[in-house]
């Protein structure tokens, strides 16, 4: 792994797309850099993309910091994915890795995430990294 970065750049957040398109199947091409200027301006939305040995993306991650009561200041992360070819060989692991310590870096009490009911390859993934399932998270469509 040559290393994990901050896509600060409209280029570098348009070189996630390829990978993170895999995960956000919905969103257009031509839209997504738009759709994260609006999240980093909402939200403090970042995201992340690691670049492998080859300079190239191979893992990215959508994240933010978030603050409650019950939890105090945390990591939420929105999206992780894995390129599909890249999968398994330890890139989502590193991510993830980085993650805890930014988030620890940043005085963070956990890092948090959801993830989908169907997707039990990725729940078996974070419980083998130390994650545990907490919560159930609900939600009524408007």
């Amino acid at each position: 792994m040559k290393g994990i970065y901050l896509a600060t750049t409209d280029e570098q957040v348009l070189a996630t797309y390829e990978v993170m398109a895999h995960l956000r199947e919905h969103i257009v091409r031509n839209e997504y850099l738009g759709l994260v200027r609006s999240q980093k301006a909402d939200g403090g939305f970042e995201l992340a993309y690691l670049l492998n040995e080859q300079e190239r993306i191979t893992c990215v991650a959508g994240f933010r910091f978030c603050r409650s009561l019950g939890w105090g200041k945390y990591l939420y992360v929105d999206d992780l994915v894995t390129a599909p070819d890249d999968r398994s060989a330890g890139y989502g692991a590193s991510m993830l890795d980085w993650l805890t310590a930014y988030a620890r870096d940043h005085g963070c009490a956990s890092v948090r995430l959801d993830s989908a009911l169907e997707r039990r390859r990725a729940h078996q993934f974070y419980m083998g990294m130390g994650m545990d399932i907490h919560c159930f998270h609900f939600r009524r469509n408007l």
